[in-house]
């Protein structure tokens, strides 16, 4: 079992990630140890039984730091392998071909992570950029179907400002993946409905992940969205997160923190009728059937 059923599950985090050097923000380090143990502690404390950490390498990925943070607080966490987007990609990416890319996943998957205990257990987060997806970025999903057919793990993706989902989707039916085994990352950062549903037609699942960034969308939005999908019986390929990057998103640091997730927007979506068993699938059920 690589997923505890009994709890609720953030499909899509980062714990430590950092992408300082590409965006020129220190913000984008996200690296405080104590403060960030300090909000799994209580995650645990609310219910959380999981984190799916999406952070690849060339993401600022540290096993080690995840180790740690497994020990203290109790909140079992899911690695993941892969190349993120172009403009953070590794020269390997350009300059190996879609196999050899695959044959670095698998050893990840299989053989584990640098000098820790752990293991990669999910394949992503692997994406495309805003409104385009790049011939490097289909390499790279080119490899991830070559790891995934070689493993069984299943496969995250990034949409950058919920564009190009469809794409996705339609390069992994091109290449015969099971979309059961596939989730797509950002479908909330837009009205996006229809290509929501277009997705969830197609068999795969679909992430509400960046609950709280209501700079870039409304989380009176995704509500909307997700009591839409509610009518129509569809929250069994819905699941929830937040995709904290940032020092800034901590709640030590002025920040909303992990927690805000279950403190208030759960409570907001049970104002808007969405009933507590309808939680459970999208925070328990989902995530253990497509991570187990």
């Amino acid at each position: 079992m690589l997923i505890d059923p009994t709890g609720y599950t953030y499909c899509h985090e980062h714990l430590h990630i950092d992408l300082s050097a590409v965006k020129q923000e220190l913000d984008c380090r996200l690296d405080h140890y104590e403060k960030i143990a300090d909000e799994m502690r209580e995650l645990k404390q609310l219910g959380v039984s999981n984190i799916i950490e999406v952070t690849n390498s060339f993401m600022g990925r540290n096993p080690q730091f995840i180790e740690d943070l497994i020990k203290e607080s109790g909140v079992n966490v899911l690695l993941s392998t892969g190349y993120y987007i172009e403009g953070f990609f590794p020269p390997e990416v350009e300059n190996e071909t879609a196999q050899q890319l695959a044959n670095r996943m698998i050893a990840e998957l299989e053989v584990g992570l640098g000098e820790s205990q752990l293991k990669a257990s999910v394949i992503g987060e692997v994406g495309s950029s805003e409104n385009t997806f790049t011939p490097l970025e289909q390499k790279v999903f080119e490899a991830a179907v070559i790891a995934h057919k070689e493993t069984g793990r299943p496969i995250s993706t990034h949409q950058s400002m919920s564009t190009m989902g469809r794409e996705q989707v339609t390069f992994f039916l091109k290449h015969q993946v099971n979309l059961e085994r596939v989730t797509i990352g950002h479908c909330d950062l837009k009205s996006n409905l229809t290509e929501i549903l277009w997705m969830i037609d197609q068999g795969c699942y679909v992430q509400f992940d960046t609950i709280g960034k209501n700079s870039y969308f409304p989380d009176e939005q995704r509500i909307a969205m997700l009591v839409e999908l509610s009518k129509r019986g569809l929250l069994e390929r819905v699941m929830l997160s937040m995709d904290i990057t940032r020092r800034s998103h901590l709640k030590a640091n002025g920040g909303l923190g992990f927690s805000y997730l279950i403190t208030d927007f759960l409570p907001r979506l049970r104002v808007a009728g969405i009933n507590e068993n309808e939680i459970d699938i999208m925070m328990k059920q989902n995530p253990y059937q497509l991570f187990k």
